[in-house]
């Protein structure tokens, strides 16, 4: 059987060594890790789109003669 353990600044605790406490920050600290990966997942959508856009204007762009 192996102890489920949680590091944090590079220190391994025991997850049974916790308090309430540090198991409600520990909870506090995964929901905004999700939050962030979901942000940056929708930062990625927005920035792929916006190169799309740039490139269909550029396309749509008067050809010019230099």
């Amino acid at each position: 059987m192996t102890t489920q353990t949680v590091t944090v600044d590079g220190k391994e605790y025991p997850m049974a060594d916790l308090t309430d406490e540090a198991r409600s920050q520990l909870a506090n600290v995964q929901i905004a890790d999700q939050e962030i990966a979901r942000l940056n997942m929708l930062l990625a959508l927005a920035q792929t789109a916006r190169n799309a856009y740039a490139t269909a204007l550029g396309a749509a762009l008067p050809k010019t003669e230099q």
